[in-house]
């Protein structure tokens, strides 16, 4: 079956998990951590975006953010094209660094902002790399620090946490502190991670419930929210998916896109397909993958096999074009 499109609604709040390829380390050293975090504070403020949490492990990270006006897409493929560049340079490697997909779950924040901090800032202590919150609170790699005052990262929305903890910094960080140590014992819980419907329900016990009783309710592998939220998320993003559909039944495709730019360019479809690496050539790649993305919300590995070059090419080109 293959996989649906990522829900990538600007000003919503989206859990993000990425992880190294067979589960390989995409940290060697402390250094490699401090870049990612340069990176990652640049470009979520280019998109204006709101960092809640996240957690830097050897091989995976954890970000809740609420995306701009331009959406996930942009902030994460910026981010992780250029730390898999600056990553395999440094360490003299080759080939892919992430999956091949990082996951996105889109998330009701009135019912789950508190609970998904707290399970991002408690990594560390699932791994066992600590075990005690004192512990916790000098693990230099998680936005804890910085929601109880001991370390400062500007672009993390920490006047968007407290608050829900007290009307006072000083009560709301130490109400903050209490809710973590509450959390200590806690596992791994799959409902914030995986499993559409057990998310959707809030656990396996209201979907048993619910099946007992016959009731149905939506759901979706790519939200966490009850199913009212799912349907009202889903309702929105189906404007976006009504124009694609519509703009593919008018008879728009990706084919027709590579002669409309190949004419306007001024550039043979051969000379496009023939991997050639002139800037004029490399532009007008972006420039119709950025259409097959928006207009036909095609895959980048789709596009790819049409113009004649890697996926990573496409990304690469679509994110210098964003840049400029």
């Amino acid at each position: 079956m293959p996989r649906q499109a990522r829900l990538d609604v600007p000003g919503a709040l989206h859990h993000i998990m990425v992880r190294g390829i067979d589960k390989s380390d995409i940290f060697r050293d402390d250094e490699d951590k401090a870049r990612f975090l340069e990176r990652l504070s640049q470009n979520v403020e280019e998109g204006k975006c709101s960092v809640y949490a996240w957690v830097l492990m050897s091989n995976h990270v954890h970000i809740l953010f609420r995306s701009g006006k331009d959406g996930i897409s942009t902030v994460m493929r910026k981010l992780l094209t250029w730390y898999a560049q600056y990553f395999n340079r440094k360490h003299r490697r080759t080939g892919h660094l992430f999956e091949n997909r990082y996951k996105s779950i889109l998330c009701d924040e009135d019912n789950y902002l508190l609970a998904l901090i707290r399970y991002i800032h408690l990594n560390p202590v699932r791994a066992k790399l600590v075990t005690t919150l004192d512990q916790l609170d000098r693990y230099p790699w998680s936005g804890h620090r910085t929601l109880i005052g001991k370390a400062k990262q500007p672009w993390m929305d920490v006047d968007h946490v407290l608050p829900e903890f007290g009307a006072t910094r000083r009560k709301a960080m130490n109400e903050y502190r209490r809710f973590m140590r509450e959390g200590l014992g806690q596992g791994r819980l799959p409902e914030l991670t995986g499993g559409g419907l057990i998310r959707s329900k809030g656990g396996w016990s209201q979907v048993l419930s619910a099946r007992r009783s016959s009731r149905k309710e939506e759901y979706d592998e790519r939200i966490l929210g009850s199913g009212d939220f799912v349907n009202a998320i889903l309702t929105e993003t189906e404007e976006k998916t009504k124009r694609q559909l519509k703009l593919r039944r008018s008879g728009r495709t990706l084919a027709g896109i590579i002669e409309e730019e190949c004419k306007k360019g001024r550039i043979s479809q051969n000379e496009l397909k023939g991997g050639g690496r002139r800037r004029k050539i490399s532009i007008l790649r972006a420039t119709i993958a950025k259409r097959g993305l928006d207009e036909l919300g095609l895959s980048l590995a789709e596009i790819a096999r049409h113009v004649g070059v890697t996926t990573s090419s496409i990304r690469k080109a679509v994110l210098r074009l964003e840049e400029e």
